[in-house]
């Protein structure tokens, strides 16, 4: 969900924070609020809030004005929303309902409720409204073609525009979203260390998503466990996300501090599937190639051909190979050789810098096709978050697990659990 909600049992000074803030009481004031935010444009400032230190400071400043939540929905229009949706009250629908949201973001919130058969929730409630005022500005294609640019300087407006319009609209529709969980949840369904909150369907609707209610500590205290604990927890997270890439065809989107719970051992429950990013076998295959090439063979040119045939790199015969091979490597620098490699926070901040670099001659020479536009979360997203954690792991031993082309032995306990778990079940 946009905002990154986190779906715990909020503390009580979170919860009262949001019982005595201002509240939104009607559809007119969500709008008002969106507008004052810049609607949609909020996005690529929550995007970018956990990755500041690496960007320029022109982009920093700027996003920095994007990055407000909407303030929470007064009860009676929570409420509201959900009578609308479900038929009833939450009192009628619910045994139990909060009207304190667990949390509040930018198109809606989060409420803790208990159904009448003793089960504990998350009822996502979308604010009334905002759906149409968001996608009023997604609509307009000359206003993001003029800002994405500034932003973007190297990179088609076009593409980009496009591909975020797609993502963010899907995220606006609980249904897709609800999919995209029972899809992942179905996935990892009885996985040791990954879980992912089930759907209750029978109160799910466009505008309330209603899951399993998930506890456990959140990014920022995961941050003060020891070195063991957050190498685990950094571990699962590279895990999910490429092995969603790698083998399953699926990235989540949203790789932001707010969307997990951790538990000792590496246990980490995954939340927030509204930006899902499903690829073709094709399109697998050539993440595939770009490893091989690069990784795997250490052939620049081959490499560079890749790169041209796939659009991400436009044909300059004024660069070199070498030049391009040392642009790109760096992204995947943790992965080039066996060893234990920390994550530290230099990687990150320069990931970030080489993604906004509108100086570098090759820079300037890349384009993101769609299938790259969200993927690029890793970058300037995943990463950011190991180097918080400052993750120690052979990530190239980890690597070749979830590379289908190498399809190598487990290298961590955590790896020999999930293999036991794959033996089971295929």
């Amino acid at each position: 969900m946009t905002g990154k909600i986190r779906i715990r049992l909020a503390q009580a000074d979170r919860r009262d924070e949001l019982a005595t803030t201002i509240e939104l009481r009607t559809a007119e004031q969500v709008a008002e609020s969106l507008g004052d935010m810049k609607g949609a444009l909020m996005k690529l400032g929550q995007i970018a809030s956990f990755i500041d230190e690496g960007l320029p400071e022109p982009y920093r400043v700027a996003l920095a004005q994007l990055q407000s939540d909407a303030p929470p929905m007064a009860p009676e229009l929570a409420a509201g929303v959900v009578e609308a949706e479900l038929g009833r009250t939450p009192t009628k629908v619910f045994r139990e309902w909060d009207p304190v949201p667990l949390a509040a973001a930018s198109i809606g919130q989060v409420h803790r409720a208990v159904t009448f058969d003793g089960r504990e929730v998350a009822v996502k409630v979308q604010y009334p409204g905002v759906a149409a005022a968001i996608e009023a500005d997604l609509a307009n294609t000359e206003m993001l073609a003029r800002i994405l640019p500034m932003m973007f300087p190297s990179l088609d407006p076009k593409i980009l525009a496009a591909e975020l319009r797609d993502r963010l609209t899907e995220e606006l529709d609980y249904i897709h979203e609800a999919a995209n969980q029972r899809q992942f949840s179905e996935i990892y369904r009885g996985h040791p260390f990954i879980h992912i909150p089930e759907v209750v369907d029978e109160f799910s609707t466009r505008m309330v998503l209603t899951t399993e209610l998930a506890t456990g500590a959140r990014f920022a205290e995961v941050e003060k466990w020891s070195v063991h604990e957050r190498n685990l927890a950094g571990e699962t997270l590279f895990r999910f996300v490429f092995r969603g890439i790698n083998r399953l065809g699926v990235f989540n989107g949203d790789p932001h501090p707010g969307n997990y719970l951790f538990r000792p051992g590496g246990h980490v429950t995954f939340l927030d599937f509204g930006m899902v990013k499903k690829f073709t076998p094709e399109e697998t295959a050539v993440f595939h190639e770009l490893i091989e090439t690069l990784v795997l063979r250490g052939d620049a040119e081959g490499y560079r051909r890749a790169l041209e045939e796939v659009g991400l790199l436009r044909p300059d015969p004024s660069l070199s190979t070498d030049d391009v091979a040392d642009y790109f490597s760096h992204f995947y620098d943790l992965v080039m050789v066996r060893g234990r490699r920390t994550v530290e926070h230099e990687y990150a901040s320069e990931t970030v810098r080489r993604v906004f670099n509108s100086k570098s001659p090759v820079a300037k020479a890349v384009n993101l096709p769609a299938m790259f536009v969200i993927v690029q979360r890793i970058n300037l997203g995943l990463y950011a978050l190991l180097a918080r954690l400052g993750v120690t792991a052979d990530w190239r031993g980890i690597a070749e697990e979830l590379w289908p082309m190498v399809d190598g032995p487990p290298t961590t306990p955590l790896g020999e659990a999930e293999a036991e778990w794959l033996s089971r079940s295929t």
